[in-house]
């Protein structure tokens, strides 16, 4: 693991937490983990940038980098922040050129293109981890177990509940930005695929449903409050093949942002995990817990799983345990666009950037869904009539 060479794609916005995260850990000890090698995007690290004035070489493309001449600029690790109709060509350019790859969520633009990425994985051997942050959470495999062991009873569904807040400014941070196609490619950059993915990832690994074959069926009940293509409130059920069924209420127009959580409903208790902060609580008949847990960031694991001889060692967030999100994904991309919201079912709130609608009454139609696995059709929210 040690002295691995990073290169991160994309460094503004989400991107440049990778780079950081990068510099960190190359800094405090003689035995660094790893180093920042390059720094790839179309325009160079400004002034007030994490990699402005550290020395690491800049290229305009991921092309650029992979072409030069230099060794010591060539990465180990390639890290993709980009556009999600980027992350095929640019995953698989990288593993073409055997450097393993961090790969931010969603894995892709489309099933299809899962299937592509994760031949490109085989053929080459090399490693793609997916940005899905959750997976690192010590939290999730501790959920599991209190499931497993009966803690709840019987468990009669899954859920998970989104309410946050997103303005005017959200939706303007990129020409992609709350696109369904764009030039003729798919996007799919709406509240279930994109800022609220975790939701469902983390529900879904929690119930053990991980691979593309894991899912029998998906429902979506799509809408937009704002004036975008992609949805920003939406209800999704998941039926995988075992019968289990997942229901998933979520909404960037909420009153005000709550944590997300995800929700494991038994007969005898039930698990809430709000994800975000790693905290699980358990509720049942025998006990209640409320317990914090840390988390192991993905872009380590992958540096340990590069260097571990273990050749059963697995990553955290290999791509193929992404196939049962992107089951979902596929079912948001090919279905119907999402349905306006009716003035009369919202308020505008703010100015200029900072406006944004606030659906009424939205977080507990959201709870509704989470907790029977309805969509907000079949409980008639007053939007959908």
């Amino acid at each position: 693991m040690n002295n691995a060479r990073i290169a991160v794609v994309g460094i503004h916005g989400h991107g440049e937490k990778h780079v950081q995260h990068a510099l960190d850990l190359a800094r405090g000890t003689q035995d660094a983990r790893a180093r920042l090698c390059a720094v790839v995007d179309p325009h160079r690290p400004a002034a007030g940038h994490a990699a402005h004035g550290t020395g690491t070489p800049w290229f305009p493309t991921l092309g650029d980098l992979l072409s030069s001449p230099d060794p010591d600029v060539r990465p180990d690790v390639v890290v993709l922040s980009t556009p999600i109709p980027t992350h095929l060509p640019l995953a698989r350019a990288a593993m073409e050129a055997g450097m393993d790859v961090l790969l931010e969520k969603p894995t892709t633009a489309s099933l299809a293109e899962l299937t592509e990425l994760v031949a490109v994985t085989e053929r080459t051997g090399r490693l793609c981890q997916v940005g899905f942050q959750t997976f690192g959470s010590h939290a999730v495999p501790a959920a599991a177990e209190l499931v497993a062991r009966g803690e709840i009873g019987t468990v009669v569904g899954y859920g998970a509940v989104g309410t946050w807040v997103r303005d005017a400014a959200y939706w303007g941070r990129a020409p992609w930005a709350g696109r369904r196609r764009m030039d003729g490619r798919d996007v799919v950059d709406g509240v279930v695929t994109n800022p609220l993915a975790h939701a469902v990832a983390t529900a879904l690994r929690i119930g053990g449903a991980t691979r593309s074959e894991d899912v029998a069926w998906v429902d979506t009940d799509l809408y937009r409050a704002n004036p975008i293509e992609s949805d920003d409130t939406s209800s999704v059920r998941v039926t995988a093949a075992d019968g289990t069924r997942y229901g998933f209420g979520l909404t960037l127009c909420a009153a005000e942002r709550q944590p997300a959580r995800v929700l494991v409903l038994g007969t005898a208790g039930e698990v809430e995990l709000f994800y975000e902060h790693d905290r699980l609580v358990l509720r049942s008949e025998r006990v209640t817990m409320d317990k914090t847990y840390g988390r192991t960031p993905l872009l380590e694991d992958l540096l340990q799983v590069r260097s571990d001889p273990d050749p059963e060692r697995r990553l955290l967030c290999d791509v193929r345990d992404t196939g049962a999100f992107m089951r979902v994904l596929e079912a948001v991309r090919t279905g119907p666009d999402p349905r306006p919201v009716p003035d009369g079912a919202l308020t505008w709130v703010g100015e200029g950037d900072a406006r944004r609608p606030v659906i009424h009454d939205v977080e507990q139609w959201c709870e509704q869904v989470a907790r029977t696995q309805q969509t907000f059709t079949e409980l008639h929210a007053p939007w959908t009539v």
